[in-house]
């Protein structure tokens, strides 16, 4: 097949079918070979080079459904309806982003995120805009420099995963060399690590301000907040609790959840699906989640005769502000009226989450 002729192929898009026009007339014999990711043709017709076998290889960019799709072969071209798997917008054709340089798009038919189907509008915006042609063709391709906001997000996503990993690892390590004595040492050899990536980790608060993620801004800020909370004012602030094994168990957890939090995010950002990891995503928080809380709650709740003692976070009247602040009787409100809300509140959210995610990749896996 690689020794024959490769005619010019005109493509475009809606949310749920790809449409193909094969510049050839006066086809005859016409080879097709359809599956979930890969279209061969085979055909022998008038072409560019006149009449003569011509033939193409697609590595499509997502799955297609072939008992759903179809073709049609007309005097003048061969139609390709290739109905998309699942909905949605693709960012090019290929898998691959190199541009092979017979495939075109074609403009009569074409659609995107931004366009509606109003075809007059259409037409206005490329008649106003001249060059949104070689634009549309940079970035339906994929053709362009990748996009920034992707490639930040992929190397933010991979290191924290390596941050965490290497936080598990030590304490890994530690423990089947020393058992439970190497939890009175946890903070001194993983605290500063530690406190590193939870600061990069305010990042995400940003992220859905700028637009790189669709996530909620109170609900990073509550979740990054609230572990920085635990991790600054609770456990560095007060040497005597960065001894105690319910730190060794905190950072435990934390550790686990991160290292299939974030690979899952990389996997999203590069298209990957592994019904594994999704699985493991929205599973492992059961257990882990109230663990954590519980963890959380002790090191509060020891904690407070501690900052009854040292009086740090506490404002004392009288003061130039007048003003007066107790932090052990924060500590206490927080642990008689909100953490029960809390546990509830982001258990609902995950429970919700895990419905979508998991009945969405049951159906994926049926139709597959």
């Amino acid at each position: 097949m690689s020794n024959m002729l490769t005619p010019f192929v005109y493509w475009a898009q809606t949310e749920s079918k790809i449409t193909l026009k094969v510049d050839l007339t006066d086809v005859e014999h016409l080879d097709v070979d359809l599956n979930k990711t890969t279209l061969q043709v085979i055909a022998y017709g008038h072409g560019a080079r006149g009449m003569n076998s011509y033939s193409f290889d697609l590595n499509l960019h997502s799955s297609v459904d072939p008992n759903k799709s179809s073709y049609k072969i007309k005097d003048r071209q061969v139609d390709f309806v290739l109905r998309k798997n699942y909905n949605g917008w693709w960012p090019r054709l290929t898998s691959q982003p190199q541009k092979p340089s017979w495939l075109k798009i074609d403009f009569d038919k074409w659609k995107s995120e931004d366009m509606d189907d109003n075809e007059d509008e259409k037409r206005n915006i490329l008649n106003d805009y001249p060059d949104m042609y070689d634009k549309l063709h940079k970035e339906e391709f994929g053709y362009r420099k990748e996009d920034f906001t992707k490639v930040y997000l992929v190397i933010y996503n991979l290191c924290q995963f390596v941050g965490f990993i290497y936080v598990f690892a030590v304490m890994a390590i530690k423990y089947s060399r020393d058992g439970p004595d190497s939890m009175k040492e946890t903070f001194d050899a993983v605290g500063n690590p530690l406190k590193f990536i939870q600061l990069l980790q305010f990042l995400e608060i940003m992220h859905p301000l700028f637009g790189y993620t669709k996530s909620s801004v109170l609900v990073s800020f509550l979740q990054t907040g609230g572990r920085g909370f635990m991790l600054f004012c609770m456990i560095d602030a007060e040497p005597r609790m960065q001894t105690k094994p319910v730190v060794f168990y905190l950072f435990l957890i934390w550790s686990t959840v991160e290292i299939i939090r974030y690979p899952y995010y990389i996997t999203q950002l590069l298209n990957i699906k592994i019904s594994f990891l999704t699985w493991l995503r929205y599973t492992i928080w059961i257990p882990l989640y109230p663990l954590g809380f519980i963890c959380e709650g002790i090191i509060m709740l020891r904690n407070i005769p501690y900052f009854e003692e040292t009086q740090k976070f506490t404002i004392s009247l009288p003061n130039s502000y007048n003003f007066a602040f107790h932090f052990p009787t924060l500590i206490r409100l927080y642990l008689l009226f909100l953490l029960l809300p809390g546990i509830y509140t982001v258990m609902s959210r995950m429970n919700q989450l895990r419905s979508k995610k998991l009945k969405k990749s049951y159906i994926k896996k049926k139709y597959n």
